[in-house]
């Protein structure tokens, strides 16, 4: 948990304001709570409403569930957002049933045993570290992995959305919740 002053407090139903009412409506149905961060976002409907609908692209690529969630808690580690990493964490783990070993090789950054996903999780910190400049070698690791080059774009859109929620975690450092505890 962080110790440092919120800049912004989380906000809910009743205290959000009016345009963000009906997105927060939504995450309170995905998730049956309404997470910290969404709350914090909320205080800014033209940010939570640009957050939804980038994630709402995401999802609709052709990187399936744990990849994406491997993207998301990549940068979060990169970026050293605790509240996304357990956030991610747990998604990971509870709900698409990722081994183990793998969310905690990403969080450690040790290689991940599997080549697919470790390829994929070197082009993401690298996109993230390097700030877009992908050495030759991640690109072809991540090719010869069996990814398609229109997936890289993919990445970006993983990249954009966590520097949207870790960048807003730093910020204002947002209280992680009990749901995500276990994988703080």
């Amino acid at each position: 948990m962080n110790t440092q002053v919120a800049l912004f407090s989380p906000v809910d139903l009743e205290t959000a304001p009016e345009k963000s009412r009906p997105l927060l409506e939504n995450v309170q149905k995905s998730f049956k709570f309404i997470p910290n961060l969404f709350g914090v976002f909320a205080n800014s409907p033209v940010l939570l409403e640009g957050y939804m609908a980038l994630e709402k692209a995401f999802d609709k690529g052709s990187l399936n569930a744990v990849e994406r969630q491997i993207i998301l808690l990549s940068a979060s580690v990169e970026n050293r957002c605790g509240y996304c990493i357990a956030a991610h964490s747990t998604v990971l783990k509870a709900f698409l049933h990722a081994p183990a070993e793998v969310v905690s090789a990403v969080r450690a950054n040790e290689p991940v045993s599997d080549p697919k996903l470790q390829a994929l999780v070197a082009l993401t910190k690298e996109i993230v570290t390097e700030r877009g400049h992908v050495s030759e070698q991640v690109m072809d690791n991540f090719l010869a992995a069996g990814y398609r080059k229109d997936q890289v774009l993919e990445v970006l859109i993983g990249v954009a959305l966590k520097t949207m929620s870790n960048y807003l975690d730093h910020i204002s450092h947002t209280e992680l919740d009990p749901a995500f505890q276990s994988e703080a």
